[in-house]
């Protein structure tokens, strides 16, 4: 079957308001930064983007443009704001979440990694001893208090686990280096990192790919993400980009 869209614009048509969307990345690498660009300028608004580490702070100018347009109602991340008071200050993002006008959800980044991974296999939830005795098992952290509600914790053989439920969203915005027009994918070194837990949680998992590739290129061997996951691609060129976290 050849998943290839004829435009980024194309493929992102039917992203409505509210949309959940997966985004993955480790600040700069692995970013889909031109979906994201796509997603700015069709204007959505009320959007969750549920990360993994930092991807918008690779993706700052792309991030303070969401923020501007107001399209942003909430991030789920384990690194989402600068470390830095002072460049934090003169950040959009960071400002309107502490201004509650976006809601910014955070997770340590293995539970966000596993939250996608168990809704990929169809799991709902599971316990992890991760936070366990700490304000993550408190409550969910955010901004917003009144979304501050309390996790279940369980004792299981003498430990105390912390219940965490999958993380499914209506799309998965991947960038791979290379794929071919069946929706095989191949990450690049460490862009790998969310982006092959995503595109098994997304509903609709939307694949830009630097090289586009014909079924049968790709050794088996060699590919990431299974077709089967992605219903989506599209091709885009490579894109510079300076990152700098203070």
């Amino acid at each position: 079957m050849d998943k290839v869209w004829s435009s980024v614009e194309e493929a992102i048509a039917d992203v409505e308001d509210g949309a959940t969307i997966a985004v993955p990345g480790f600040f700069a690498a692995g970013v889909p930064r031109v979906l994201l660009r796509a997603l700015i300028a069709k204007g959505v608004k009320g959007i969750t983007l549920a990360c993994g580490c930092g991807p918008l702070l690779g993706a700052s100018e792309e991030l303070a443009q969401l923020v501007k347009n107001k399209q942003l109602r909430k991030v789920i991340d384990s690194y989402g704001l600068y470390r830095s008071a002072s460049k934090g200050m003169a950040d959009p993002f960071e400002q309107a979440v502490r201004a509650g006008e976006i809601e910014l959800e955070v997770y340590p980044m293995g539970t966000l990694a596993e939250r996608y991974r168990a809704a990929g296999a169809g799991i709902p939830a599971f316990y992890t001893p991760t936070g366990a005795g700490s304000i993550v098992e408190e409550s969910v952290i955010t901004n917003i208090p009144e979304n501050r509600r309390k996790k279940e914790t369980k004792v299981i053989d003498g430990e105390k686990y912390v219940l965490e439920y999958a993380l499914k969203t209506d799309f998965a915005f991947i960038h791979a280096y290379s794929g071919d027009r069946e929706g095989n994918l191949r990450y690049k070194m460490t862009a790998r990192n969310f982006n092959h837990v995503m595109a098994t949680a997304g509903k609709v998992t939307i694949a830009e790919v630097e090289n586009l590739a014909v079924p049968g290129e790709l050794a088996p061997d060699d590919i990431h993400t299974p077709g089967v996951y992605v219903q989506r691609v599209v091709k885009v060129p490579r894109l510079s980009f300076a990152l700098t976290i203070d």
